[in-house]
């Protein structure tokens, strides 16, 4: 069995299902290969089922800090099974979505293993049969998978990745999580909402971010009940009697910290097993394919994107490059700057950014100016009893253009972009100030920074009662 196409890409992850949507509406015969579900790790075992648990077990603790509303909450539990239940549900109808949309735009799919062979063919695996297609570009999106340290222990049952941790049918009573990123802090916040107890050990928290950023955190998780170790090394892990004991190294003392299981969480690493066949393996560096700006590897015709290459790993970027590699091989000029990739936590407040940090323009060699507003003078803020947060714009001096902005506050994510649009279209921060914003919205602290770049705020800050 076999078929011919414009464009075969391999992997229905955010960055694979969304060029070969984009590929078929430009005309051109598209197919898709994928060995699991539709949506990748990100709808069935990262970015969806984590928010949808975050979301759950934040209720949990919004209920019971309902009282500083006036609201009283008896007896108020949860059902580890229920909220399991509700994020399968959650991923099930997101997946049930993009199958119906590659069918909608009629993408061929098939299910197996894909494999790229010579003369730009790939190999299905099946049961009965192998299906080889053939392409006139292919696309490689086969994804990351979790990645694990290579220290003792680190075989054990009971040291977990994100994907195990997602399986498990009862929450852990404790967990001590490996690393300081994105996936370490959500998955701290969503068990220590449930009542875990948590311990970080890494070097330091959302190293990406801007410093100030990551001291908030750090300071917010802690009045949580979570335990921090920002300066740790993690030199193994011991089991016995069904717990794990993870020993570090900190300010050169030999430590360790018990726990019922371990979350290693240090980041991914690209997905290649089985992606090349032999005699076919384009050039490669540290397990990422090698691109050039077009995304096409060393081997002609094809391309590679999202987490298989270098660069920021985040789902909206992979389905960015895969938009713009199909609107390039189908003759039209790319739609989207992939330049500014925002990047988003989504703990409790959320953190997001955008573009440069004061930090990254200095080291640049450019002369920016700064505005802050913290968000505990926003009447949304006080509303919702939100804990500290900022939001802070950073601005070409001589230009005023906005080159960066870093938010840490409720809906920092859905307000980030607004500083996306501004940095791809080179606005100044007059140009933003033209927009009139919402009362009472989080969305006006935005306003606040920017006036405070302008020249100072401009609205009322409530004063603390003595």
């Amino acid at each position: 069995m076999s078929g011919k196409y414009d464009v075969v890409v391999i992997g229905a992850g955010p960055g694979g299902y969304v060029a070969a949507i984009k590929a078929a509406k430009l005309g051109l015969k598209t197919a898709i290969i994928e060995e699991r579900r539709a949506g990748g790790t990100c709808l069935n075992r990262g970015c969806i089922p984590a928010k949808a648990m975050i979301h759950a077990s934040s209720l949990y603790r919004e209920m019971q800090e309902a009282e500083r509303f006036g609201i009283s909450a008896s007896d108020v539990t949860y059902d580890y099974g229920k909220i399991i239940a509700y994020k399968e549900e959650t991923t099930d109808k997101l997946v049930q979505g993009v199958e119906q949309l590659l069918k909608a735009n009629g993408v061929d799919v098939y299910d197996g293993k894909g494999t790229l062979l010579e003369e730009k063919k790939v190999r299905i695996r099946k049961e009965q049969e192998d299906v080889v297609l053939e392409g006139e570009n292919i696309i490689l999106a086969s994804g990351s998978k979790p990645l694990i340290l290579p220290i003792p222990g680190m075989d054990s049952e009971r040291v977990l990745t994100s994907d195990a941790l997602f399986a498990m049918k009862e929450a852990p009573k404790s967990l001590i999580i490996i690393g300081g990123g994105v996936i370490s802090v959500e998955f701290a916040t969503v068990y220590a909402n449930l009542g875990c107890k948590i311990t970080i050990l890494e070097a330091k928290l959302v190293p990406n971010m801007d410093k100030e950023i990551s001291q908030n955190l750090k300071m917010i998780l802690k009045k949580r009940g979570i335990d921090i170790h920002t300066s740790a090394a993690v030199q193994g892990v011991t089991t016995e009697d069904g717990t794990c004991t993870c020993h570090y190294i900190e300010k050169d003392q030999e430590q360790e910290v018990t726990a019922d299981y371990v979350l290693c969480a240090v980041g991914r690493c690209p997905n290649t097993d089985g992606l090349f066949g032999e005699n076919v393996k384009p050039d490669m560096e540290r397990g990422r394919v090698l691109v050039n700006a077009n995304f096409e590897s060393s081997i002609p015709g094809v391309y590679a994107i999202g987490d298989l290459i270098f660069g920021v790993q985040l789902a909206h970027a992979a389905s960015a490059q895969g938009i713009v590699v199909a609107e390039k091989l189908a003759g039209k000029e790319p739609s989207i700057d992939l330049s500014i990739v925002p990047g988003c936590v989504y703990t409790d407040p959320e953190i997001a950014s955008a573009g440069m940090t004061e930090d990254q323009a200095k080291e640049n060699g450019i002369a920016v100016k700064c505005g802050k507003f913290i968000m505990s003078a926003n009447g949304k803020s006080i509303i919702t009893q939100e804990e500290r947060g900022f939001i802070k714009v950073v601005a070409d001096e001589a230009t005023g253009k906005v080159l960066g902005a870093q938010m840490m506050c409720a809906r920092a994510t859905d307000m980030i972009g607004e500083f996306v649009t501004a940095i791809t279209n080179g606005l100044t921060v007059e140009q933003m100030l033209k927009g009139m914003r919402s009362h009472p919205t989080y969305n006006e602290g935005i306003g606040e920074a920017l006036e405070e770049l302008e020249g100072g705020a401009v609205h009322v800050v409530p004063r603390k009662k003595k």
